[in-house]
């Protein structure tokens, strides 16, 4: 575990102290389990938008799906 320091403006962290203490209890560690999955939330919808944007981007300029391996349905099914 590490310890970080940052600054967050006042009016947010006590928000957020009130939500945590709500969600978590007041109890010790309280605020780091909420930080911790305040992060990994914003972590992953980055992750997320970088995936739909990467989506969109092939979209844009086409996929190749390959050559059709058949001229006719009745090669797909043996009957």
């Amino acid at each position: 575990m590490e310890t970080v320091t940052i600054n967050v403006q006042d009016d947010v962290i006590r928000e957020f102290r009130k939500v945590a203490a709500e969600t978590f209890g007041g109890g010790k560690g309280h605020l780091g389990k909420a930080f911790t999955e305040a992060i990994e939330k914003w972590m992953y919808d980055r992750k997320q938008k970088k995936i739909a944007e990467e989506a969109r981007s092939m979209m844009k300029h086409g996929f190749n799906m390959g050559e059709r391996l058949y001229t006719d349905r009745s090669e797909l099914h043996e009957r």
